[in-house]
């Protein structure tokens, strides 16, 4: 499991730190609870700055915030049936911090793996947003669990709730906890 690689990943961090770097994104969502885990202990200090959070942060942790704020009916959908239980884990703590009650369906999107090994994104976006479609009425927001899927996000723009992939909004995160404000939504 994700956690057999955890002393890798705690050598990859701290090599990172080491070379300089402030924040730290882990991009698999499969492995991000066991970067954010081993890297918990760490503490980065630059002269002037403060970091409001964590210096390592999984890739799909501020999707999961954001999954939480949009309603109790979440809705995952995956390539890979791997990535489904620790979105499923980090969803659900988002809910617990925040105090909220969420129902989770889990949906491993049939062939889209295939079409990404292949190499063929333009099937791999549209299985993934025709499964969205097919059991929009079962969620208040869709999550597409990989950072791969964030493609298909732009095909579900007319779906009426919101659909979430973690690429826009862990940048986000990561300029904020430097002090930038790149979607435009400062006061």
């Amino acid at each position: 499991g994700p956690d057999s690689v955890a002393t890798e990943v705690l050598r990859h961090v701290h090599a990172l730190h080491g070379a300089g770097a402030d924040i730290i994104c882990c991009t698999c969502s499969t492995i991000g609870g066991v970067a954010e885990r081993v890297a918990g202990h760490l503490t980065v200090l630059r002269v002037g700055t403060v970091f409001r959070v964590g210096t390592v942060f999984r890739v799909d942790r501020p999707m999961a915030r954001c999954a939480v704020r949009s309603g109790p009916r979440i809705l995952v959908l995956a390539a890979l049936e791997s990535t489904l239980e620790p979105t499923r884990a980090l969803i659900e703590e988002e809910a617990a911090t925040r105090g909220t009650m969420v129902r989770i369906g889990m949906v491993t999107v049939p062939d889209a793996w295939r079409h990404f090994e292949r190499g063929d994104l333009a099937a791999y976006t549209e299985a993934v947003a025709a499964t969205a479609r097919a059991r929009r009425d079962e969620a208040d927001a869709v999550v597409l669990a990989q950072a791969s899927m964030a493609g298909s996000e732009s095909l579900l723009a007319d779906l009426g709730i919101p659909v979430l992939s973690s690429p826009r909004l862990a940048i986000a995160h990561a300029a904020d906890l430097l002090g930038e404000d790149v979607l435009g939504e400062s006061d």
